[in-house]
């Protein structure tokens, strides 16, 4: 048996034909094999041929082309040049001290970076050590790596997919492969071909690689290895996929460098007007404007931040939300829009019988979940409809191979999960389930097999007689019955096309039904087998649902009244996601459109189905990820949750990427920039609240640096252009730059919440970081700044206090009003003057504290004066400066008092009126 060169093109190349739907024969002549394998020889040479079964390995990024990557950024290049001038100047401390922010900045910069080759690793880990082969007409064991098309693989219950595959043979097979289509039970196969255009969740005759064998055993030829698999193909899209930068990174990027290009233009113009104009030494003039800049550029400010994202990691991961990337905290607070993924996030994971419908009506049933809790509700024919419920429990206990078991208070399921939902629905029914199996021992079974779409098992009676009990496919189940029971238990003749309609109405609700049937036979059958499964008596169906967790709903509803929409990226059937999507109330009237559909739209029409669109069912890896981009197209800061591989590529290019931690594969989450600990779609809702804190933070540490560096600039500015007396030293400058950037900024990353962060619409992310109200704020404060501290200075030197006193008196205004703005900023969407407003949070009390103990030191302490040429201040004059900073902190609450009701600011509009706020806020 020769390689065959002409196929070794076809299967390596995206032109592969569809082996699910081609027969078995043909697929082994296209392979040039047969059921026996290869020979040794021929496999070595398609390995030459095709390479190893394994994925490619990226070329990983050196550490130190990652690290330098944090210094290319123009705020901190300003910075570093700033600290070589104060370096040449032989101000040695002012320079360490700029070095230092901006190497801690660049330091966890690294450390904090997400490295997108370990989500590749994570694919490669998937396949397994070794497989089963048949070569040279024997069974042998050989690396995975090694597996060429054409091989014949082995696999039995628990074994891995190691390549995509065509089945040959199987008994009793069900592959779990919901790390692929997201589907929440294994799904069956067989060997017959499906038709060509089925998508991956319906070719019944392929197993792909990565995927779990969950039942029965198989034989299964090589159809596609390495690169070219399922699971290779996405990684291909996964290396294809840029990382996004999130919004406050590039509005911080767009900040610096307009800042730093102003600072720098103000600097020369300042340099030259102290030169050529005020005859400064060109000496003092540069020193004072590089006191000046170092002043006005907020070198603090990256670590501000930083420490304000990593508070906010330590919040979310006490509400089950962990952040492997730090900018990621904040991307969450600008989210418009959630993808999620429907199994296990929206719902619990557990199927759940929710309907038994019989010929004497139809039962509702109580409770969610494994737990052997709730009961039977609402029915139709009551008394005889419960009875009849009964029995249809009584049948899937006894033909059932699964487990409920109580694991540290909460019961899972050892087997199949539509066989675990069976025994909780007959504890709801209130059998004995021991008793039962006790009384009808089981003799024999036919296991299930995606074949005949049933399972049989054959019971003893107490009489000598036997019990045949058999659960399947209603429609197959349907076509071994002679006959049903009626509301009195008596044998009626079969009406198949009701049972249809049962069936249908169950299905639009989106549940999976399963048909349930028994027999009585005489004596027990001397050998059991296919072909003793007939002439049944039909009892029912049962509707099966995972259903939707209660505190999803809540949080869904949470997410609409923020502004953010919620949409459903599924796997599963369309019926079934709309279904839980009302449920949900994802949307007034869900609209849902499947994957086929998407592939016949274009990508410049897409967008604007995607937007109105709420549920996506049957979606493949390329869908999710032309839904993502979309999205953002449109401008949206797109969130996306999922657990499998073929959800790697998504979550990469989303916004912010969510992996689950219980059932995420390590591919996603090492493709995310946060994992749910608790695999919860409330947490996203809690992440996104915490979010929204953090960058209101942000935005409030940024309100208040700017505007106080500001009102220093422009005081030393002003007195430089105007001929006037320095109210400041420049070592009296950086020394207010140093004590209250390491205090009073701070103390603004430790703010809780505002009343109702989650009642305001979501930021637009093309907004600045700078808006309107804050640019205001900005040119504002730092006017009242000057004013106040040239009105101190020109005070104090009418009441004959000597220069350097009434330069000490303005360093200590300064502090005054900046701890006055400080209580002012700490609300932007209200009044600072409430009881909370005032007394303040430990943090400012802490920072407030630091700020008086180092101003009284530079006031009062003789080496103090030594060093900034500081004076004492006589106590009048510091009750005077108190009161400055009182009237400041009155001035500013004032000004948002009119500003709101003016309407002037789009911000201010949507400051949430309180009554309404503390119903969201009790969290």
């Amino acid at each position: 048996m020769g390689i065959n060169a002409g196929h070794a093109q076809v299967v390596s190349t995206s032109a592969a034909p569809d082996w699910h739907a081609l027969p078995v024969n043909a697929v082994l002549d296209m392979l040039d094999t047969s059921a026996q394998g290869l020979r040794g020889e021929t496999a070595q040479a398609r390995l030459a041929a095709h390479g190893p079964n394994a994925l490619p390995a990226m070329r990983p990024v050196p550490a130190w082309r990652r690290f330098l990557r944090h210094f290319n950024d123009p705020l901190i290049l300003f910075l570093l040049a700033a600290a070589l001038v104060a370096l040449l100047l032989q101000h040695v401390v002012d320079a360490a001290v700029i070095a230092v922010v901006v190497l801690i900045n660049a330091i966890v910069g690294y450390i904090q970076e997400g490295r997108a080759e370990q989500a590749m690793s994570a694919l490669r880990a998937m396949l397994s050590a070794n497989a089963h082969v048949q070569r040279d007409g024997a069974r042998i064991e050989v690396p995975v790596t090694g597996l060429v098309p054409g091989d014949v693989v082995l696999l039995e219950a628990g074994d891995r997919v190691p390549a995509d595959a065509r089945l040959l043979r199987g008994r009793g097979l069900r592959i779990d492969e919901s790390v692929l289509t997201g589907e929440s039970v294994p799904a069956d196969k067989t060997s017959e071909p499906v038709a060509a255009d089925a998508d991956l969740a319906t070719r019944a005759s392929m197993l792909y690689s990565g995927t779990l064998v969950a039942s029965g055993q198989a034989s299964v030829v090589v159809v596609a290895t390495g690169a070219a698999t399922e699971v290779g193909r996405i990684g291909t899209l996964l290396g294809g996929v840029q990382a996004i930068t999130t919004p406050l990174l590039a509005q911080i990027g767009q900040f610096g460098r307009r800042f730093t290009l102003l600072a720098l233009v103000l600097a020369a113009a300042l340099f030259a007007s102290a030169v050529l104009w005020r005859d400064y030494a060109w000496l003092d003039a540069l020193m004072i404007v590089v006191a000046l800049a170092v002043g006005l550029v907020p070198e603090g400010l990256p670590a501000v931040i930083t420490i304000t994202l990593a508070l906010g990691v330590r919040r979310m991961a006490t509400r089950n939300a962990i952040i492997r990337r730090l900018p990621a905290v904040e991307t969450l607070g600008a989210t418009t829009v959630i993808c999620t993924d429907k199994t296990g996030t929206l719902t619990r994971n557990e199927m759940t019988v929710r309907l038994v419908c019989t010929a004497a009506g139809a039962v509702q049933v109580e409770g969610s979940g494994y737990a052997p809790e709730g009961a039977f509700g609402p029915a139709t024919g009551a008394e005889a409809a419960r009875t009849a419920a009964e029995g249809v429990a009584r049948i899937g206990a006894l033909c059932n191979d699964a487990r409920l078991q109580d694991v540290d208070g909460a019961w899972q399921v050892d087997g199949d999960p539509m066989e675990g939902a069976l025994l909780a629905l007959a504890f709801k029914a209130g059998v004995d389930v021991s008793a039962l199996h006790a009384r009808h021992p089981r003799l024999d079974e036919v296991p299930f097999d995606a074949g005949y779409r049933f399972m049989a098992t054959l019971h003893a009676e107490p009489d000598g007689g036997a019990l045949l009990c058999v659960k399947g496919a209603p429609e197959q189940v349907l076509a071994l019955s002679r006959g049903q029971l009626d509301a009195e238990g008596s044998l009626q003749s079969l009406q198949p096309e009701a049972w249809q309609q049962a069936v249908d109405a169950a299905g639009a609700q989106g549940q999976r039904v399963l048909g349930f049937a028994q027999a009585r036979l005489p004596q027990v059958p001397p050998g059991f087998g296919l072909s003793d499964v007939s002439d049944l008596v039909f009892a029912g169906i049962a509707g099966f649902i995972d259903p939707p967790r209660e505190e999803a709903r809540r949080a869904v509803a949470e997410c609409r009244a923020a502004g953010i929409a919620v949409k459903m990226i599924t796997g599963d059937h369309a019926a079934t996601a709309q279904a839980i999507a009302r449920q949900l109330e994802i949307a007034d009237a869900p609209t849902v459109v499947t994957g086929r559909a998407l592939e016949s739209v274009s990508d410049a029409a897409l967008p604007a189905l995607v937007e109105r669109t709420d549920v996506f069912a049957r979606s493949s890896p390329e869908h999710k990820l032309r839904i993502v981009r979309a999205l953002q197209s449109l401008g949206h800061t797109a969130a996306m949750t999922g657990d499998g591989v073929n959800d790697a590529p998504s979550l990469k290019q989303a916004d912010i990427g969510i992996a689950m931690g219980h059932k995420g594969t390590e591919a996603a989450k090492e493709a995310s920039e946060m994992v749910l600990a608790d695999d919860n779609f409330a947490s996203i809702a809690a992440a996104v609240h915490e979010g929204r804190a953090v960058y209101d933070n942000i935005r409030k540490v940024v309100a208040w640096t700017l505007p106080t560096n500001g009102g220093e600039a422009l005081t030393v500015a002003l007195a430089i252009v105007l001929g006037w007396s320095l109210p400041m030293t420049a070592p009296q400058i950086l020394w207010i730059n140093m004590v209250l950037t390491i205090t009073l900024g701070l103390a603004l990353a430790f703010e809780p919440p505002e009343l109702g962060v989650m009642q305001r619409r979501p930021r637009r992310r093309s907004a600045a970081l700078i808006s309107p109200f804050m640019l205001w704020r900005i040119v504002l404060v730092s006017l009242l700044f000057s004013v106040g501290a040239f009105g101190i200075f020109g005070w104090a030197q009418q009441r004959g206090l000597d220069m350097d006193t009434a330069r000490t008196m303005v360093v200590n205004v300064f502090c005054v009003m900046e701890i006055a703005y400080l209580f002012s900023v700490r609300y932007l969407h209200g009044s600072a003057f409430t009881w909370r407003g005032l007394v303040g949070t430990p943090a400012v009390l802490w920072a407030v504290a630091g700020v008086v103990v180092a101003q009284l030191a530079f006031t009062y302490l003789p080496w103090m004066h030594l060093l900034f040429d500081s004076r004492p201040v006589p106590w009048l004059e510091g009750g005077v400066i108190v009161l400055v900073g009182v009237a400041l902190l009155v001035v500013l609450e004032c000004e948002k008092w009119v500003l709101r009701r003016l309407d002037v600011f789009e911000e201010l509009k949507h400051a949430p009126d309180p009554s309404v706020a503390r119903t969201g806020e009790t969290r």
